[in-house]
């Protein structure tokens, strides 16, 4: 059982293999469509389950509004979260058709409009170019380095990046403390990647910038201070440039590309929204808790630099 599967009730899973078993043997699906499905559905049932919600009867249409809203918030792409709903929409057919629920609840949920705006999200290739980009021989592009790294191995927001201090590096349990929005805390998984990046800045790149005054963050500029928001715009802008990315990048696209990269490889919506300090899933759920270990088995799982 999968660490996503793990987080399902029996009385939600039972008819989700049942419909697998279907679109499998009697619709003679190809076996990576079966296990697109299944990874789109794992997720969106462990997502109503945590609205309360134990048994495929007791889904409304309120439910899969919910979905696609996490869906939306989280950056991911029109297409992707279409292709999701169409996965919800044929799951739902089929639990009509077999008596397993008395209606269906995608019937006027209406797919993204793909000519909305949203942020950009680059591809795995695109980030892996970009990554390789600073100058490994130099103080700041060790730091710059690191510094892209951390942003997106821990899908950090441009704020959490500048005000990130020493202390906050739990690298022996290979975590990342982080204050979000109203000081809330969180730890997040970080691999070995970024780590490693990290590491070789902290003994190689930032004894180079740190000054007698220079405060505690991990990140400084070149005259020692603390690295600003619009420094950490600059420094991406140059290499967005040298690796002719042609689409808008942000920090805020690095968050977004973290994001998008865990769930489109599989990793469980609950397990992403807690690393990307997201509190809530809805106004009217308390959100479950998910330990640290399981956190970090699911980015070592499907983050592509875990």
């Amino acid at each position: 059982m999968t660490t996503a599967q793990s987080q399902i009730p029996a009385a939600l899973s039972a008819p989700l293999y049942r419909f697998l078993d279907h679109v499998r043997l009697e619709r003679g699906l190809s076996d990576l469509t079966v296990e697109a499905y299944e990874r789109d559905l794992v997720r969106y049932l462990a997502t109503v389950s945590d609205r309360r919600v134990e048994t495929v009867k007791e889904i409304r249409a309120k439910d899969v509004s919910e979905y696609v809203r996490i869906l939306d918030d989280l950056g991911l792409a029109p297409s992707s979260v279409a292709r999701n709903l169409s996965a919800v929409r044929v799951f739902h057919k089929f639990l009509v058709m077999e008596g397993l629920a008395p209606d269906n609840p995608t019937e006027n949920q209406r797919p993204p409009k793909v000519g909305r705006k949203l942020p950009e999200v680059m591809s795995i290739e695109e980030m892996s170019v970009l990554l390789d980009q600073p100058d490994p021989d130099t103080a700041l592009g060790v730091r710059d380095r690191a510094l892209l790294e951390m942003m997106y191995g821990a899908g950090l927001r441009v704020s959490e990046a500048v005000d990130l201090r020493t202390g906050q590096l739990i690298f022996d349990v290979g975590v990342v403390r982080v204050f979000g929005k109203g000081s809330k805390e969180r730890l997040v998984p970080i691999g070995e990647k970024a780590q490693a990046s990290v590491v070789r800045y902290l003994a190689k790149g930032r004894p180079d910038l740190v000054r007698p005054d220079s405060p505690s963050n991990v990140f400084l500029n070149f005259r020692g201070g603390r690295l600003s928001r619009m420094g950490v715009h600059k420094i991406l802008r140059k290499y967005v440039l040298a690796a002719g990315i042609g689409k808008p990048v942000s920090p805020h696209t690095m968050r977004h590309s973290f994001a998008t990269h865990l769930l489109e490889g599989g990793a469980d919506l609950r397990a992403v929204q807690e690393m990307l300090g997201h509190a809530d899933i809805s106004t009217t759920q308390i959100y479950t808790h998910i330990d640290r270990e399981y956190l970090k088995e699911v980015h070592r799982t499907f983050h592509p630099r875990a």
